[in-house]
């Protein structure tokens, strides 16, 4: 069963816009640790994060660049580092109050792709 909101059912779907797909499709499976879920078109993959909720690129090239999407993980310290041993290192690393945390990626077009939790 998909997210309640105010009582309705609610599913995501993140979409990052990019100049050139196939480099980015290589660049988010390093990412995410695997392949996409699904391509509803040549131009566009999907991948499910968790039950109803999904991240896809899409290639627009005019738009590429701009997105930005944080997803909060369990443990911030093993997701960041399986990322690099994928060989992937952050752009930017943040500390909030509480221990909260934020490790941010930036694909070959400028998106920022950010992972947030508490460290250990």
């Amino acid at each position: 069963m998909a997210n309640q909101a105010d009582g309705i059912s609610l599913d995501l779907f993140a979409g990052i816009p990019v100049s050139d797909y196939a480099t980015a499709v290589q660049w988010y499976e390093r990412l995410l640790g695997g392949p996409p879920a699904f391509y509803p078109h040549a131009t566009e993959a999907v991948w499910q994060l968790a039950e109803h909720r999904y991240v896809y690129v899409v290639e627009q090239s005019e738009r590429a660049g701009g997105a930005l999407v944080t997803l909060f993980v369990d443990d911030l310290d093993a997701r960041v580092a399986a990322i690099a041993v994928r060989g992937l290192e952050p752009a930017r690393r943040e500390a909030y109050p509480e221990g909260v945390h934020k490790v941010s990626y930036r694909d070959p077009d400028g998106n920022e792709i950010a992972f947030g939790g508490k460290v250990s």
